[in-house]
Order: C-alpha cells, then sequence, then structure tokens
C-alpha cells in the first residue's frame, strides 16, 4: 500500500532493532526522511546505515539515551537542523525484564519505567517546539497492558502507561494539529523472541487467533497507516495489532 509519506521528516526511536528498525525501512521506503537514533554502537546500526544508504534514503541515525532529557533535546534539535520540521514521531525504544514481584528491585523498576514511559515524554517534549504545522505521534505499547502477564510487573505497568499518555497528550495537542495514536503490539518474532524455547512459542501460537507470531514488518505498517493522511481524523486511539490474542 502507498502511503506517500514524500517530503516528510520522521524520527523514530529505538530504530536499529526490532520493529524499530522495520519502521524506519517503511518510511524510507515511502519516501520519508528519517531521523533515527539508538542507545548503543552496534553491528545492527551499521548494517541499518548500510541498507538506507543502498536504497538512497534520506536517513541519520543518531546515538540518544532517551531516558537523558539533554540528549533528547539536541536529538530533536538535530532532526530538525538535518532535515527541517518533524512531521511525525515514533516512539518505538523499550526494554523489557522478568523477575516476580518479591524480586522486582527497585533499579530494574525504574530502568523498565524511565526506558518506556519517562522517555517518551522527554522525546515528545523535546520534539514541540520543532514539529510541523500538523504532525502525527505514534507510541508503541503492548498487549500486555490489556491483558497482564505475571512476572513483569514493571513492563506492564509502563506500557499500559503509554496508552493514557496517548489519550492525554491527543487531547492536549490536537488543537495544535498534532494526532497521538498508539499501537499495542502482540507476541512479534523480534530478539526478545530468541530467549524464548520452541515449546514457549507454540504455547504463544495457541493463544493467538492467526495462529502464528507476528513479523517487525506488520507491525510497521500499522505505524505508517497512522502517520498518513489515511488516518487524518484518528487521534487518541490505540490500534490492536496483536494477531487476535
Amino acid at each position: 500500500m502507498d502511503f506517500n509519506l514524500d517530503g516528510k521528516h520522521a524520527l523514530v526511536t529505538g530504530g536499529s532493532r526490532g520493529i524499530g528498525r522495520a519502521t524506519v525501512l517503511a518510511l524510507a521506503d515511502q519516501g520519508a526522511s528519517v531521523t533515527a537514533c539508538y542507545v548503543r554502537d552496534s553491528a545492527e546500526v551499521e548494517s541499518l546505515r548500510k541498507e538506507l544508504a543502498d536504497r538512497g534514503a534520506r536517513g541519520n541515525l543518531v546515538r540518544c539515551d532517551i531516558t537523558d532529557a539533554e540528549q533528547t533535546a539536541r536529538l530533536c534539535a538535530g532532526a530538525d537542523g538535518a532535515f527541517g520540521p518533524i512531521d511525525a514521531v515514533v516512539n518505538n525504544a523499550g526494554v523489557i525484564s522478568h523477575h516476580p514481584l518479591a524480586d522486582l528491585a527497585p533499579e530494574q523498576w525504574k530502568r523498565v519505567l524511565d526506558t518506556n514511559l519517562t522517555g517518551m515524554y522527554h522525546v515528545i517534549r523535546s520534539a514541540l517546539p520543532f514539529f510541523a504545522t500538523t504532525a502525527s505521534v505514534v507510541n508503541i505499547s503492548s498487549a500486555v497492558a490489556h491483558h497482564g502477564m505475571p512476572g513483569a510487573a514493571h513492563y506492564v505497568a509502563s506500557k499500559a502507561g503509554v496508552m493514557g499518555l496517548t489519550r492525554a497528550l491527543a487531547k492536549e495537542l490536537g488543537p495544535r494539529g498534532i494526532r497521538v495514536n498508539c499501537v499495542a503490539s502482540g507476541l512479534v518474532e523480534t530478539d526478545q523472541m530468541k530467549a524464548v524455547t520452541e515449546e514457549g512459542k507454540a504455547r504463544y501460537r495457541q493463544m493467538i487467533s492467526l495462529g502464528r507470531l507476528g513479523v517487525p514488518a506488520e507491525i510497521a505498517d500499522v505505524v505508517l497507516f497512522l502517520l498518513s493522511e489515511a488516518s487524518r481524523y484518528v487521534t487518541g486511539a490505540t490500534l490492536d495489532a496483536d494477531g487476535g490474542i
């Protein structure tokens, strides 16, 4: 499907792997200029840089820790300086760990909340002065925010918070022409799935109406829809992309 993002400038966090990487490449293929950030140098960053260059895309990869307000301020100012006003923000960066509540140390709680929720606050707030006249924000949440998950109270809480942040900012920023939506991603074949056994994946597939795990490009397509004119009257929404859990 052609979402026609020619001339648009998108900022994507957590852009080097998984859903973020698929989104960066999908945006580039739709004609957008892309600023993508990552938290640490890696082979994935360099391979993404090469893929963008091979496509002839206008892309810039920037190292940034989104839990740091000063770094996100520099990220957004630099993005505006490189490609002009920001038409789209995709808040994808996130972390997860698995600990029952009795073993969930304050440091782990803080790490996950700081990245998954406070990081989005930093990015959106830093981008505000640089948004185009009309702009679209897509926050990546998770289906676990609806259903819960044992051993991950901090992760579930952070992803539920993303949904609340989305609804609040849709109302606050709507008068400025800025749409804010959320994608609740289901079980997707990303690096986080590498630690799951085949037996575990089989159990997951039984939970999903479509009988399979998703792939990053399928979530990226949903993001493109929410960034495009096709969703121009959609804001404050959470779109479930979970295969029917």
